[in-house]
């Protein structure tokens, strides 16, 4: 059987970075502790040099997983309102977690960014256990539509000039 997926091109690129700019929230794929998955849906949000964030608090499971095994995956694109569900485009990022502590410089110009495109974060913002996750993707598989594969690499999701 030859393979499902096509070689990547400009559509598929472009297809992906703007899936990745639509999106507002995301499902999040993470390893538990015991060696169990957990997906959880979490807010999504670029930042200036177009990796995915989301602000995410140290109560909750997923991020409790994302300290012990920063490999995770994100998913993004939803379905549209008519038609299958499974024909619309999807993104699966498969990324490292990494935080960015409140005392970081950069925490501030990122606040200002997320706020922008999540502004009841505002509140989060201000709570203690609530800190910023920035996902470096290391790939992607973009689900197109019905025989639409593409696997992408992380330059493929860099914003274009």
């Amino acid at each position: 059987m030859a393979t499902p997926i096509r070689p990547t091109d400009d559509e598929a690129r472009a297809l992906a970075r703007s899936l990745m700019a639509e999106a507002r929230f995301a499902a999040l794929g993470v390893m538990l502790e015991a060696g169990q998955p957990l997906v959880t849906r979490v807010a999504f949000a670029l930042d200036p040099q177009g990796d995915p964030l989301s602000l995410i608090s140290d109560l909750a499971q997923h991020t409790q997983a994302l300290r012990q095994h920063p490999a995770c995956s994100l998913m993004v694109g939803e379905p549209g309102a008519k038609g299958d569900a499974l024909t619309h485009p999807r993104l699966s990022l498969m990324a490292a977690a990494e935080f960015v502590p409140r005392q970081d410089p950069e925490h501030a110009a990122l606040a200002a960014g997320y706020l922008r495109q999540h502004p009841k974060a505002k509140l989060y913002l201000q709570f203690a256990d609530f800190s910023f996750v920035r996902f470096r993707i290391t790939a992607a598989h973009l689900n197109g539509g019905f025989g639409k594969a593409f696997h992408l690499a992380a330059a493929d999701l860099l914003p274009s000039g």
